[in-house]
């Protein structure tokens, strides 16, 4: 059996629905893992499942706010109910800064949105995702990942973008503070920091002629990224050939930082 073969394995992505959260659930399918995709629209969520229809993992989708702790709770449950374990999870739902507006204007309800979703929504999905593989290690089932779906934002300044940037360096801390107390219970945390990512938060950015002819030059690669270059990486953390690999943050960028 291939060290990489996912069958009997299941993984909860939130912002599954679309961009980087359906490129990572499609490869996981494809291994034989099951899939449970969170997100915030039925509709969308229900697309995302139906390209998968024809994998060897079955695929469950299930509403949720990933900033109501509420929501987090009953979609475990339920996703609990479906497959009966969930060995990672992969919060990869979040929002935007959009550099639209300079620090010294931001509002404090765009500062609170921000950590809601991009901060907090992680914290409760880690929480309830944690404390399941937790129950299940001391059960005698040791085996757990937890992904953080993080920015390059979290290394390198970024104007007008400093709620966002905040709230993906703390993923960072948090997916190091994680790997360190959880390890004992077989539960690996590291975050992913994608570089220039094709996808719908950065569809109009990527329209614009100034930002490409600016950009493109420094990406080694010569190519924006896509969802779907994020599948390996994935795949590799859900395989038991991660298990020594804890703590990290795997940058996905196309070189982009080494140049």
């Amino acid at each position: 059996m291939s060290i990489f073969d996912l069958t009997g394995r299941t993984a909860v992505i939130t912002g599954g629905n679309g961009g980087i959260g359906l490129g990572i659930a499609q490869a996981l399918n494809a291994q034989g893992c099951n899939v449970s995709i969170w997100g915030r629209n039925a509709e969308k969520n229900k697309s995302a499942a139906a390209t998968m229809s024809a994998g060897p993992g079955r695929v469950h989708t299930q509403v949720c706010d990933v900033s109501d702790p509420a929501s987090v709770k009953a979609a475990m449950q339920a996703t609990l109910d479906t497959f009966g374990r969930v060995h990672g999870c992969f919060a990869n739902a979040g929002i935007g800064g959009g550099g639209r507006r300079a620090f010294i204007d931001r509002t404090e309800e765009e500062w609170r949105k921000m950590f809601a979703t991009n901060l907090d929504g992680v914290f409760h999905v880690f929480q309830a995702a944690a404390r399941h593989m937790t129950e299940r290690a001391e059960a005698g089932d040791k085996f757990g990942r937890l992904v953080a779906t993080s920015s390059l934002a979290s290394l390198f300044g970024t104007a007008r973008n400093e709620h966002y940037a905040g709230t993906k360096a703390a993923l960072n801390a948090l997916c190091r503070a994680l790997a360190v107390e959880l390890a004992r219970y077989g539960v690996t945390a590291n975050a992913i920091l994608p570089g220039w990512i094709k996808s719908d938060m950065t569809a109009g950015i990527m329209e614009n002629d100034k930002f490409v002819a600016n950009v493109m030059p420094r990406i080694p690669v010569r190519r924006f990224g896509e969802p779907s270059d994020f599948g390996g990486i994935a795949v590799y953390i859900m395989s038991k050939a991660s298990s020594y690999h804890t703590a990290d943050c795997f940058v996905i960028d196309g070189g982009y930082t080494a140049f």
